[in-house]
């Protein structure tokens, strides 16, 4: 046991600095995905909540593809796909190639998959929103964007914050995914540690730690925030 505990230390004996990098990496690329994924989830539920058909069925589509596509196979498209797209059109504009790292990939794939349930997460919020909000508010002189802001978004807030908790924790484990693009997350760094020392199910065991600590730590701050957010509702 002694033995398996040094294989965590830091330093160039152990693999604690590794996996402490994969947390890390794990964690900023998942807090940089959320409000990416949250504001085009946001945008997506406007567009299916508007009277526009045009809009509304855009909207459809691109729900429906990101959430029929395997999460694996949307990060391939992006990673390889967008690689080939941004480099062509690099090219074409600068004369230059470019190149897509991991990161960035990982993140947008993320994001849009996200997005695509937090839409559905969104417009089930819109609707626990009656059509008096909106009256009331125009009543007092107050313009979309403004009733928007002011009147519709706290209220979507909390309606839909139980629903976006959930997605955030799946969100978190997404992320372990980007491991096979070649970014050195906690997955990744826990499969080259495996590989080196032959101890599989010490080093996956340590991973499904990690990973649970922070679904526990993100439970307790979800908690923290969804009674922040109901504050002043009272209790029935």
């Amino acid at each position: 046991m002694a033995n398996l505990m040094e294989l965590l230390s830091f330093g160039d004996s152990g693999w604690g600095d590794e996996l402490a990098h994969g947390v890390l990496v794990t964690v900023t690329l998942a807090l940089a995905t959320l409000p990416l994924g949250l504001l085009i989830g946001f945008l997506i539920a406007v567009a299916k909540n508007s009277s526009e058909p045009l809009l509304r069925n855009a909207a459809h589509v691109y729900t429906t593809i990101f959430r029929g596509l395997p999460e694996l196979l949307t990060l391939f498209l992006i990673y390889y796909g967008g690689q080939m797209a941004m480099s062509a059109l690099w090219r074409l504009l600068f004369g230059v190639p470019f190149e897509v790292n991991s990161y960035l990939a990982g993140m947008i794939a993320l994001a849009l998959m996200f997005s695509s349930y937090a839409s559905e997460v969104f417009l089930s919020a819109f609707k626990g929103i009656t059509i008096g909000q909106y009256e009331g508010a125009y009543a007092l002189g107050l313009s979309r964007f403004r009733t928007m802001m002011l009147i519709i978004v706290p209220q979507l807030v909390r309606l839909a914050l139980p629903g976006l908790s959930n997605l955030w924790l799946i969100l978190l484990k997404d992320t372990s995914l980007v491991s096979v693009i070649g970014l050195t997350d906690l997955l990744r760094n826990t499969n080259i540690a495996v590989g080196v020392t032959k101890q599989a199910f010490f080093f996956f065991f340590v991973a499904c730690s990690l990973y649970l600590a922070m679904s526990i730590i993100s439970s307790v701050g979800l908690r923290r925030v969804s009674a922040w957010a109901e504050r002043g509702q009272g209790r029935h």
